[in-house]
């Protein structure tokens, strides 16, 4: 039963799997964003364009969040990797 994978945070390589993909749909997000700002920009949807900027902004910082847990959990898998390699004295 300790081997059963039932979510993704059940190890380490699933959850920088989860956290990879999870990065992937917020950058589609901020772009399919930028494209809504621009249409605001063309509407002259000044209140609209500002919103958008704002959830744009929070996006990035989103992002910046999610690459910097990537690499977190990476560093925690190289780490895994070392010491289920090293041999006990």
């Amino acid at each position: 039963m300790k081997d059963k994978i039932e979510t993704p945070f059940d190890s380490i390589d699933g959850s920088y799997e989860y956290i990879a993909l999870l990065a992937e749909m917020i950058e589609e997000v901020r772009q399919d964003v930028g494209s809504e700002i621009a249409i605001a920009i063309s509407e002259n949807a000044q209140r609209r364009k500002e919103a958008l900027q704002l959830v744009c902004y929070n996006l990035t910082k989103l992002s910046g969040h999610m690459t910097s847990s990537r690499r977190i959990l990476n560093d925690l898998r190289t780490l895994r990797r070392l010491l289920i390699g090293r041999k006990n004295p």
